[in-house]
């Protein structure tokens, strides 16, 4: 099983749904990077479940232990650093029922395709309790690059929830419109919106999906390699990576196909010593590598596959069944999967920046 992401800044991700715990190991942090539990417990808190009626009701701390890796100064050794959440909340039992019974639109039946055995229990590694390990990553590679590039920044929110939408354009989002209601979406306008829409969701038994966008501001240029490790392709493969993604645009996206060149094309100007484009409809990604400008993501997520709706299905011996949702579970995963995306963008941005150091020296 492919548990393991990067080249020159690499994790694994280990643990099940229902396990003792979850977590990661990260290797090729340099050494002397100033690392804390607090900084990587604040992202932990923003994905942790039970923070808001939008979320399930799942109580886990979901507290990091530091294993390995951190100086007793609190500084990288440049050591495999290991971090482990250990699950205190975790039924099982409410699952007996699907142990034989393939969830709708859930990974329960290609996991018995291609391993023939699977952890039923929350789903295992398919659940989106895995990305502990990919936020607690992306805190530590989040804490290398703002001392290595101290202006980079990452901003990801909810623009759209069901057909809802938010007007909100990458250049005026903040972090603290983001954080100012549970939704997590930059557009106050339409917040109580959206949070009516996934409670009203959730009293049906049914679920809702929508996008998350995200803004890289001031990554230098030069990131990427040409070829199959561009770095719009490593963003793409990180963001599909996540649990519920079905869908990723960078700059333009898909609108680009009804434009012609004329008017898609980025015209470049010189702003003191610096290059800049006149537009952005590259999504601050030129051939693969990055020219200076925002990078501009927009990420569809499927509704949650668990409903509490009776739903058609077979069993594991090919029998039909009938299957109601049982458990705890989101009715829309957006709000809690905004740190995991921007997990995975400080991820991406980290190994990007490490492999550019290593031709440059």
């Amino acid at each position: 099983m492919s548990s393991t992401f990067g080249v020159l800044f690499k994790i694994n991700t280990w643990g099940e749904s229902h396990g003792a715990g979850v977590g990661v190991v990260i290797d090729g942090c340099p050494p002397r990077i100033p690392l804390s539990c607090r900084e990587i417990q604040t992202e932990l808190d923003r994905r942790r479940p039970g923070q808001s009626e939008l979320t399930t009701p799942r109580k886990e701390a979901d507290s990091v232990e530091i294993f390995s890796g951190i100086s007793e100064e609190g500084l990288t050794l440049g050591t495999p650093i290991s971090l482990l959440v250990r699950n205190s909340d975790a039924r099982s039992s409410a699952y007996d029922e699907m142990q034989h019974v393939y969830r709708p639109s859930h990974a329960d039946y290609t996991y018995d395709a291609k391993y023939g055995i699977r952890a039923w229990a929350g789903g295992g590694r398919a659940s989106a309790r895995e990305t502990i390990g990919r936020v607690a990553a992306g805190a530590v590679a989040k804490a290398m690059l703002r001392v290595l590039v101290p202006e980079i920044d990452v901003l990801a929110w909810v623009s759209q929830v069901g057909t809802t939408l938010s007007e909100a354009t990458p250049d005026e989002v903040t972090h603290e419109q983001i954080e100012a209601n549970p939704v997590r979406t930059s557009d106050a306008s339409i917040a109580e919106k959206m949070q009516q829409a996934i409670l009203s969701a959730r009293s049906k038994g049914d679920s809702l999906g929508g996008c998350i966008s995200c803004v890289i501001r001031h990554c230098p240029a030069g990131l990427g390699d040409p070829v199959f490790d561009k770095l719009d392709a490593t963003l793409a493969h990180a963001m599909l990576s996540i649990p519920a993604c079905k869908g990723f645009e960078v700059g333009s996206g898909f609108a680009a196909a009804s434009l012609t060149g004329s008017l898609h094309n980025d015209p470049f100007f010189m702003e003191g010593d610096r290059v800049r484009t006149l537009t952005n409809f590259s999504g601050g990604i030129q051939g693969g590598i990055s020219n200076g400008e925002d990078i501009v993501l927009n990420l569809a997520f499927k509704p949650t596959a668990t409903i509490m709706m009776p739903q058609e299905t077979v069993t594991d011996t090919h029998e039909a069944a009938t299957l109601r949702g049982k458990g705890r579970h989101d009715p829309c995963v957006l709000p809690r999967a905004v740190p995991i995306v921007e997990a995975m963008a400080w991820l991406v941005l980290a190994d990007h920046f490490l492999r550019q150091r290593a031709i440059s020296h």
